[in-house]
């Protein structure tokens, strides 16, 4: 039975005392609880409003439905600011009443204000009530490369574990490791990962961040990337993001997050954010010892698989992912121009 707009249906900035309301849609629809993914994200939003978009609609009486989304200022190569759509829900006998667009309608009112220029989002390509909507809702496939790989456990992958040849290709591209070639060595006592002094990323590390990410760029981003380190530090389930020393001197990062929940997660994965290796250590194969112990850290953790997405211009990164082992992911990458 299809649910009825009641004249008392508004739509409005979710609040924490909407949490086990919000909690309680997303696990009758899942099937399992991830309070944790919602308490995250709502404290977030109440850490940083300006970067979080929370929206709840209610019909007078209860919370029928809910959307979180985030601004996004650069990452994932994408240039400018957009509104990504993290999760979305409606309760079960409220379907069907259109809900689910008045919140779109009220997002995109948020991001005009903003001065946004595009949504973005991504769905399974399974979830085929969730294609329709956005499929409504005017979103298009974006040109972002989704791509995954499995841990299995951390177990020796030889293209992205063994220590990259020394003679690595070089495509002239103007940063990150992903210059490195795919060919492995035959050097199985030492693996990629021991080439460098790899650690937990800490809240101290901001400032050698900042020094690979000006060298990398020419810019100072401080702002940008202090957020993306206090993310990676405060709102994932489980801390996982690296930097790597050598001689002393940082020479690369990698931020990543795991969590349950966002896009409809219920299986531990981990995201891949950012990887950046200072230019003078290109040949050196940090980026293969990065992504090497996160693999190695991921597998202890039982995490199942590593996803990040690929700005569609940044064809030596994919190319570099796809030699160490990843491929498309069954998730879909849209936008919807505002």
């Amino acid at each position: 039975m299809e649910g009825v707009l009641s004249r008392q249906t508004r739509v409005r900035p979710l609040v924490e005392a909407d949490l086990d309301a919000v909690v309680s849609i997303d696990a009758f629809a899942e099937g399992v609880s991830r309070r944790p993914y919602f308490e995250r994200r709502l404290a977030a939003a109440l850490r940083e409003p300006a970067w979080h978009v929370q929206l709840a609609v209610d019909d007078g009486e209860a919370v029928t439905g809910y959307l979180l989304g985030r601004i996004l200022d650069g990452e994932f190569g994408q240039p400018g600011r957009s509104l990504w759509i993290e999760a979305i829900g409606v309760r079960h006998d409220a379907k069907g009443a259109g809900l689910g667009r008045r919140m779109l309608d009220s997002l995109i009112e948020v991001a005009r204000r903003h001065e946004l220029t595009e949504l973005r989002t991504q769905a399974a390509w399974r979830d085929h009530a969730l294609l329709r909507w956005l499929d409504e809702g005017g979103f298009a496939l974006a040109p972002n490369h989704i791509v995954d790989c499995p841990v299995e456990g951390g177990a020796y992958a030889e293209a992205r574990d063994a220590v990259p040849a020394a003679a690595a290709a070089n495509d002239g591209a103007s940063e990150r490791e992903q210059r490195y070639a795919a060919g492995a060595s035959n050097d199985f006592e030492r693996l990629a990962r021991d080439g460098a002094e790899i650690c937990a990323m800490e809240e101290g590390d901001l400032a050698d961040v900042l020094f690979i990410d000006r060298a990398i760029t020419g810019r100072d981003r401080e702002a940008y990337m202090r957020r993306r380190l206090d993310e990676a530090l405060r709102d994932s389930a489980i801390r996982v993001s690296l930097i790597a020393r050598r001689d002393g001197a940082a020479a690369g990062f990698a931020t990543a997050r795991v969590d349950i929940g966002e896009f409809g997660r219920t299986a531990p994965v981990a995201v891949l954010d950012t990887i950046g290796v200072h230019p003078e250590r290109r040949r050196g194969g940090i980026g293969h010892a990065l992504v090497s112990q996160l693999f190695a850290n991921l597998g202890a953790l039982r995490v199942e698989r590593v996803e990040t997405m690929v700005a569609p211009r940044d064809l030596a990164l994919l190319g570099f992912l796809y030699a160490i082992g990843f491929a498309p992911a069954q998730s879909i990458p849209f936008v919807r121009a505002l």
